[in-house]
């Protein structure tokens, strides 16, 4: 009897070591992961000026684009920025395919039920943007409409729930201000930043509706990992830290969207 007791209790010490081991390897494993090959793989759609696109020399940049480099460059490792479509981002993300996602995604419950976010690393509110001389005149009137939403993101959950807009969802922002040009949709929904900045620099003739605050208080975006990845979450929200600090952040901020949205 002593000896059984004795093995078991081996047996059960020999699971609880293992057990520790296999939890520490996971909690460390992306870190880790990322340390030995000296390179951090980070997702972003691509087509979401100015905060990710792809310029004349067919690289990817943009305000996304540049942080991403710059928490790289702290973290001792090279960056390489992936583009995928936002709606499977995270499924993408969940897959290791990549390591981290920078694309300007808003934190919610619901994807804090799925991943871990560092941040928020900027800020933003919901803008509605109507042709200059639409019927749409205030925020009230935004009702049996056709509207034009980025696939997958908040402001696409947020226009289907309303239930009286009849949403049609696009992969980027440039599409969007195509098709409301030509009335093939009648507004649409974005964050206040990139619609800004688009309409600068086309001169495209609209108007912006700011909704009341209950439907597009400021928002935080933050930078999506996997879960149980703590070493990786912290290593990463010091070096935005000191990003924020050292004015890394500021200057980055400025080249793309013209002030600091932090």
């Amino acid at each position: 009897m002593l000896i059984k007791k004795l093995k078991d209790l081996i047996v059960a010490s020999t699971v609880l070591a293992g057990a520790l081991v296999f939890t520490s390897a996971v909690h460390a494993d992306d870190l880790k992961s990322i340390q030995d090959a000296q390179e951090i793989r980070i997702a972003m759609s691509g087509q979401y000026v100015p905060f990710s696109f792809v310029n004349e020399n067919n690289k990817v940049v943009g305000f996304d684009a540049s942080i991403s480099e710059a928490l790289a460059e702290r973290m001792g490792v090279k960056v390489t920025i992936i583009t995928t479509p936002f709606d499977g981002i995270i499924a993408g993300l969940l897959a290791k395919k990549y390591d981290a996602i920078i694309a300007s995604m808003t934190i919610t419950p619901e994807r804090q039920r799925a991943v871990d976010f560092v941040g928020p690393y900027y800020h933003a509110g919901r803008t509605i943007v109507v042709k200059d001389n639409s019927s749409i005149k205030s925020f009230d009137d935004l009702k049996d409409v056709t509207v034009g939403v980025t696939l997958g993101d908040a402001h696409d959950k947020w226009a289907r729930a309303r239930g009286n807009l009849k949403v049609r969802s696009y992969k980027g922002l440039q599409e969007m201000l195509v098709d409301l040009d030509a009335g093939r949709i009648d507004a649409l929904v974005m964050d206040s930043v990139p619609v800004l900045v688009a309409v600068k620099e086309t001169g495209q003739k609209v108007r912006i509706i700011t909704p009341p605050e209950s439907d597009g208080g400021i928002e935080g975006m933050g930078i999506a990992l996997r879960k149980n990845n703590p070493e990786l979450k912290a290593t990463m929200q010091k070096a935005l830290e000191e990003m924020l600090a050292d004015g890394t952040y500021e200057k980055i901020s400025m080249k793309w969207i013209g002030n600091d949205i932090r």
